[in-house]
């Protein structure tokens, strides 16, 4: 106010001493002006309010880290919410830095925009180090961003934890502690149940903390219910936390948050796959008083909406020494990722767990990730790889005694064999697999195996014995209620059907499949289908409907980014030749 009010020629002898004195002179000082006053990094409305112009033509830009909610109830401001640069001004910054060198080197200068996530302050330190360095390459730059944390500690030149620390400094002690603690979480982003996980305390006392967070932008909440911070935040977070918090306190709130994971996913894959025998999850924490999802289309969305955590997470867990919470996680996850066609990533999430079982000792864990492991690696086409890992799982089973974890293995072997043209073995595994799912008293895995001994019948040409084998399946499964079980045994019934020209019978038992495995969420296996029911149709002369079926597969193949997508478009260019 003093600085206001001498600009605008008033003579020091002449200011108040009071602040609502000065505040009367500023605003009749300009009353009868046009000014456009700029308050700049102000802490809150508290603090901009009494350098606001009353009655007059006068115009105010307050620039905050505050969401300033005061000052638009109050006092009729606009609020403008600003974001990070777009990747073309980020550019335009380089460029109007540093010329040439962006065109050059195009490819740098994008990883050089990436890697400080479009971040003003961040573009405009990394650019004056580059200028400093003209004959160094823009990839030495790039280069020195990759690692985790690197961002920050490339941004000491320019004073960015100073400037990341006028926020901090705002918060409550409580909302420090939590900014804190959410250095730890994996990410990309996180929600109000895994904050109270972190924190060790109750949802209803972290939801005020986390507006508060977002309140000074240190967090932002991109959807609803679900928030993210900006990389920079991120590290600083995580250097906070590494070094303001004992190490005991960051291994408390990690087990919390591993505890809160695994035990969401497992109930989620028990609700998704009820007939998949379960793995016993490590004992829940006290502390652990969340709900759960209580059905199959929740438990869905759940993991969809937490896949990208939660494959985070087991690598994470993993790396910290929390072996169990790593396997068991990711044995949950595949009830969304197989079922999904998401290959990869069941792969690289089997290769953490079973590190981290060798790593524990733990031979049931190891067993369970070996035996995943080579199906990811059998629908990925290395078969050698798979075959060596099951021949591992099956001897790991056996001395475990554990004659369930045996047939399951053994029902992949199935599978295994039968891709690499191996039918009369297949064929041995599968009635092993049958015999010890009946000596352990899985009926769920009986009759999944008989609908994999009768496609193996109808691979071979025996349609009319697949057909037998198939339909005890189905009777056992459609008892049990096990949708996904139906599904598959459905489309080997139609398989079957179809190469016995009873078309319509195949074309009946392809789309109930379908139907089932897309209400089981079954995606990969529900554009399978959509293939072979496309087939049957072409074979009966409807050359519309297989086109129609055939798209929609490949819909599905693409959004999975499985290249069957390709193969399934070259059906439908034949199809459309004259």
């Amino acid at each position: 106010l003093r600085g206001f009010i001498e600009a605008l020629g008033v003579p020091q002898a002449r200011i108040p001493s009071g602040t609502e004195a000065r505040t009367g002179l500023f605003r009749s000082l300009l009353a009868s002006r046009r000014v456009l006053v700029v308050l700049d990094n102000a802490r809150d409305s508290a603090h901009a309010r009494p350098l606001l112009p009353g009655a007059g033509e006068s115009v105010v830009v307050v620039t905050s880290r505050e969401r300033m909610h005061g000052l638009v109830t109050t006092e009729g401001a606009r609020p403008l919410t600003l974001d990070v640069l777009t990747e073309q001004e980020s550019t335009g910054l380089l460029v109007r830095r540093l010329g040439g060198r962006i065109a050059a080197e195009p490819a740098a200068a994008a990883e050089i925009v990436a890697a400080t996530g479009r971040l003003p302050l961040a573009l405009a330190v990394v650019a004056a180090r580059v200028a400093d360095h003209p004959s160094f390459s823009l990839q030495v730059f790039a280069a020195e961003l990759r690692p985790a944390g690197a961002l920050l500690h490339a941004l000491e030149d320019g004073d960015a934890r100073r400037i990341l620390s006028w926020s901090a400094l705002a918060l409550t002690d409580g909302a420090a502690r939590l900014f804190r603690l959410l250095g730890l979480h994996p990410g990309p982003d996180l929600t109000l149940d895994a904050a109270a996980a972190l924190a060790g305390a109750p949802e209803p006392a972290v939801r005020p903390l986390l507006r508060e967070l977002t309140r000074l932008h240190l967090l932002t909440e991109h959807s609803p219910g679900r928030y993210l911070f900006h990389d920079l935040l991120r590290a600083y977070a995580a250097d906070l936390v590494r070094t303001s918090e004992p190490p005991a306190e960051r291994g408390d709130a990690l087990e919390r948050l591993y505890d809160h994971f695994l035990h969401r996913a497992h109930a989620a894959a028990v609700l998704v796959q009820p007939q998949w025998p379960a793995v016993t999850p490590v004992p829940r924490l006290p502390a652990n008083s969340g709900e759960h999802v209580r059905d199959a289309d929740t438990a869905l969305a759940w993991f969809a909406a937490e896949h990208q955590v939660l494959l985070r997470t087991v690598a994470q867990a993993e790396r910290h020494g929390f072996e169990a919470y790593s396997w068991q996680l990711a044995w949950a996850l595949t009830a969304y990722l197989a079922p999904h066609g998401l290959w990869q990533d069941q792969r690289v999430v089997q290769e953490t767990a079973l590190a981290a079982a060798e790593r524990a000792g733990d031979p049931a864990g190891q067993a369970m990730a070996c035996r995943l492991l080579a199906r990811a690696e059998s629908r990925l086409g290395d078969l050698g790889a798979a075959e060596s890992r099951l021949r591992r799982s099956l001897d790991l089973y056996a001395r475990l005694g554990d004659a369930n974890g045996q047939a399951q293995t053994l029902h992949n072997y199935v599978e295994l064999c039968y891709t690499d043209g191996r039918l009369a073995e297949a064929l041995r595994h599968g009635d092993d697999a049958l015999r010890l799912y009946r000596l352990s008293g899985n009926r769920d895995g009986e009759a999944r195996t008989l609908n994999a001994i009768g496609w193996l019948h109808a691979a071979g040409g025996d349609y009319e014995r697949a057909i037998e084998s198939c339909s005890q399946a189905l009777e056992r499964q459609r008892h049990a209620g096990d949708r996904n079980g139906q599904a598959a045994t459905l489309d080997s019934l139609g398989f079957a059907y179809h190469h016995l020209a009873r078309h319509d019978r195949a074309v009946t038992s392809y789309e109930e499949a379908v139907a089932l495995f897309r209400a089981s969420a079954d995606r990969y296996h529900e554009a399978e289908t959509l293939v072979r029911l496309g087939e049957t149709l072409l074979a009966t002369g409807d050359a519309r409907r297989a086109e129609d079926v055939w798209r929609r597969a490949a819909v599905i193949f693409d959004a999975l980014g499985d290249p069957e997508a390709d193969s399934v478009r070259e059906r439908l260019a034949l199809v459309r030749e004259p």
